[in-house]
């Protein structure tokens, strides 16, 4: 008979979350500036997409297997998922301090695809960590302090070229250089990273297994590569139902933020601001190369609204269902919808409103507070705490396969096809795909009424 856990307070589920400050400032600043180096380094707008595909292909493969491994970990000195925290950061801060030295698209494109790999390294036993830890009871409010850390990281990381921009930090450069100032954020974001992640790793402790002498065993008998590999492949045939309807949702969900990590500064640039990214041999080049890096600036820091508005949510959410019960699915649906009228907002947009934008990224925040919790925490009362880890996995490939989808065409199919050649249109179709997610987050079935 599994031992009942024992009820975590505020700050101890705080210093378990703690490191995701790391891994979102990784997130962001790879989301907020990438399509920007790329642009920098000579791609296309229809090229970013495909430069971008290293990072979901890299998460399809590495998630489900460090799940798989961290489930069979155990050390009395550092646990089980602190092994891959602290692999994943070191990994992932070397990316970062490099990544702004690419001197190429193939340097840029592989530097991200190391970034993304190490980061998956860190991130996926972090949500296994929660139901590692927590009661049933408390699982939803384990995830919805990660969210609240999260958003916190997302804002602060998403306005770190804008900051050092102010603080001095160059924010021009010569054809084909990557800025002053995008080298001092990603060198700050490395430095958050590997810290945040320490913090984690020395104030949080991991309980061993029940029955630590069935657990060696177990892990014996289904040791080897092989083993692995078929356990993976049963258990994605055998997974639980509301993982598959879940699978649905997050399919449109992750579709829209890859379409927003990957266009947003190509899109918002020219169509809000009027300042495209100029080729190296335009007329004016260095003027037209200053407005468009400032106007790459001012998107990054809009973009940073979207995790302050989804730190509020999870903080708003935390405070709520302290004293009431809430309803997941219509939450999340909800959450979805608001995102799906933002993106599509955009489009209405131009130089004399852009601040606009600011709204538009706080209405995607919520959907993106939602996305980090909800699906999570909906899935964590069906699964086996002893394989959480693998399970959490599996369950995240549903969100690299609507991106490497995304990646291989279908972006520019879709909205060159179905809504117009204009590239503001990308964000359009990023909020019909959230309003697809809104409708099909409500046909998921479970228990309706549940309290964190």
């Amino acid at each position: 008979m599994q031992k009942e856990k024992r009820r975590l307070g505020f700050w101890e589920i705080w210093n378990m979350s703690f490191g995701f400050l790391g891994i979102q400032f990784g997130f962001a600043l790879q989301g907020g500036n990438m399509s920007r180096i790329f642009e920098t380094l000579g791609a296309s707008s229809d090229d970013i997409p495909m430069l971008w595909i290293a990072a979901p292909l890299t998460g399809l493969l590495v998630q489900p297997i460090i799940g798989y491994l961290s489930d069979r970990t155990w050390s009395p000195r550092w646990g089980r998922r602190r092994p891959y925290f602290f692999m994943g950061a070191v990994l992932s801060t070397i990316a970062l301090f490099f990544m702004p030295y690419s001197s190429a698209l193939w340097m840029a494109a592989g530097f991200l695809w190391i970034l993304d790999a190490s980061i998956n390294i860190s991130m996926e036993p972090f949500r296994a960590l929660v139901a590692d830890k927590l009661p049933d009871s408390q699982r939803s409010y384990g995830f919805v302090v990660q969210t609240l850390i999260i958003g916190i990281g997302t804002w602060i990381a998403s306005n770190l070229p804008w900051f050092v921009t102010k603080l001095g930090a160059k924010n021009e450069a010569g054809p084909g250089e990557i800025p002053e100032s995008v080298f001092y954020a990603f060198a700050i974001g490395a430095a958050v990273f590997i810290l945040s992640i320490l913090y984690t790793i020395i104030t949080t402790s991991e309980d061993p297994p029940t029955d630590i002498e069935k657990f060696k065993k177990q892990n014996n008998e289904s040791a080897g590569l092989i083993n692995g590999v078929k356990e993976i492949v049963s258990h994605i045939s055998s997974m639980p139902k509301i993982m598959k309807q879940l699978g649905i949702v997050q399919f449109f969900s992750w579709f829209a933020f890859f379409t927003m990590w990957s266009f947003a500064t190509p899109s918002l640039t020219g169509w809000v601001f009027g300042s495209p990214s100029p080729s190296a041999d335009s007329l004016n080049f260095e003027v037209m190369n200053l407005a468009y890096n400032e106007a790459a600036n001012s998107v990054s820091s809009y973009m940073g609204m979207y995790g302050l508005s989804s730190m509020l949510f999870a903080l708003v959410l935390t405070f709520y269902t302290s004293k009431f019960e809430i309803n997941r699915k219509v939450i999340h649906s909800l959450s979805l919808a608001a995102g799906g009228f933002g993106f599509v907002w955009m489009l209405f947009l131009s130089p004399e409103n852009s601040s606009d934008l600011r709204w538009c990224f706080a209405l995607i925040g919520i959907s993106w507070g939602s996305i980090l919790s909800m699906p999570y925490a909906m899935l964590s009362g069906v699964i086996p705490t002893e394989k959480m880890g693998v399970y959490m996995g599996i369950f995240n490939m549903f969100i690299v396969i609507p991106q490497i989808v995304a990646a291989l065409g279908g972006i520019n199919w879709l909205y060159k096809t179905f809504i117009g050649v204009e590239i503001i249109n990308t964000m359009v179709l990023a909020g019909i795909c959230l309003f697809l997610g809104s409708l099909t987050s409500l046909l998921i079935k479970e228990k309706p009424i549940v309290s964190l």
